[in-house]
């Protein structure tokens, strides 16, 4: 795997697509440490190596799935419904803007409901 977590990381966001999904990487002051992109396999190994951590992604059709199985591996997965995701996007819309979004606003309290 090219991109290898970082010890570092508070929490994450995942911008969930078809084939493809965006993660972002903040630390405990929300800066983003990293940012990356992953097939639905690589994502899988990349999170079974991350030191477990805070992860939130939008709700949509596959988040139920992908939380149940980082929870299985120890992380904290929550999901965010897409009313609570909009106010953090500030700038133009993409998935890499919409995952740094997922990943300041699972840092928030009762921004997100169990997974």
């Amino acid at each position: 795997m090219r991109t290898k977590p970082l010890p570092e990381t508070f929490a994450y966001g995942i911008d969930i697509g078809k084939k493809v999904f965006h993660v972002v990487a903040v630390n405990r002051e929300g800066g983003v440490i990293q940012r990356a992109k992953f097939s639905r396999e690589a994502l899988q190994s990349f999170f079974d190596l991350a030191p477990k951590a805070l992860i939130g992604m939008e709700a949509c059709p596959g988040s139920q799935w992908l939380a149940r199985r980082l929870i299985e591996i120890g992380h904290d997965a929550r999901i965010i419904p897409a009313r609570f995701v909009k106010p953090y996007v500030k700038s133009n819309k993409t998935d890499a803007v919409d995952a740094a979004a997922i990943a300041e606003a699972v840092t928030k309290p009762t921004m997100y409901y169990p997974a």
